[in-house]
């Protein structure tokens, strides 16, 4: 099933147009990647996906269902969770107070312990403060928060940024426990290596236009689409 459908998207901030006719599509239980340098526009896309920054032209479809122009909240409510590369974690209360909060609103909500079989450390942190923890611990929070609203579809924006190599390999362990339950991911990264690793399929964009799609392998075989829109 197309979980996922983005139709001739165009995008702007203000009257500066970032997404220009980008269309994707995910499938149901499928981990597709989004490459490109800095600026290409996967942000702007996650955002676009999300309502954040509705699109001036184009279609957003989830499960069949169009949500172009639907504010966040509602197309939350339809199975979508973003985890931003600023994590957005509520510094000023406990882990566990984050996680019951996320939960608060859900249809249905996953348990306390079953993220806490994903992500160990935050139960033994769970009477820390959001502030408190190391950014490892925040990022684990963040995406704990968008699966405890059982996310239908999961979009990671720079998950592994800044993070110790240690942390990243266990969020990637964690990531790929998911992919293998059938989650369905988008995920955006620098770490191209980390994405492709998790990936099925990857989509490249350069300067808001998407200039590449197709498997990994594939990818990694081609060195010199590599390093021409990716610099590796």
């Amino acid at each position: 099933m197309r979980l996922l459908e983005v139709e001739a998207v165009n995008t702007y901030y203000g009257e500066s147009h970032v997404l220009f006719d980008l269309s994707l599509h995910v499938d149901e239980g499928e981990v597709v990647a989004l490459l490109g340098r800095n600026g290409s526009g996967k942000t702007t896309t996650m955002n676009t996906i999300m309502g954040v920054v509705p699109p001036r032209t184009g279609h957003v479809r989830v499960a069949g269902a169009d949500v172009t122009g639907l504010r966040p909240h509602a197309i939350a409510q339809r199975g979508v969770q973003l985890v931003p590369d600023t994590r957005r974690i509520v510094k000023t209360i406990t882990v566990e107070e984050n996680l019951q909060l996320a939960a608060f609103t859900a249809k249905s909500a996953w348990t306390l312990q079953r993220i806490y079989e994903l992500f160990p450390s935050l139960e033994r942190r769970r009477t820390s403060l959001g502030g408190a923890l190391s950014g490892g611990e925040q990022q684990m929070l963040a995406i704990g928060r968008a699966l405890i609203r059982d996310a239908r579809l999961l979009l990671l924006d720079e998950p592994f940024e800044g993070l110790a190599p240690l942390i990243v390999r266990d969020l990637i362990a964690t990531t790929r426990r998911l992919a293998d339950e059938g989650r369905t991911i988008v995920i955006v990264e620098q770490n191209v290596r980390a994405a492709l690793a998790l990936a099925g399929r990857a989509y490249i964009l350069n300067k808001g236009h998407v200039v590449w799609q197709g498997a990994p392998p594939e990818l990694q075989a081609d060195a010199d689409l590599m390093h021409r829109y990716l610099g590796v």
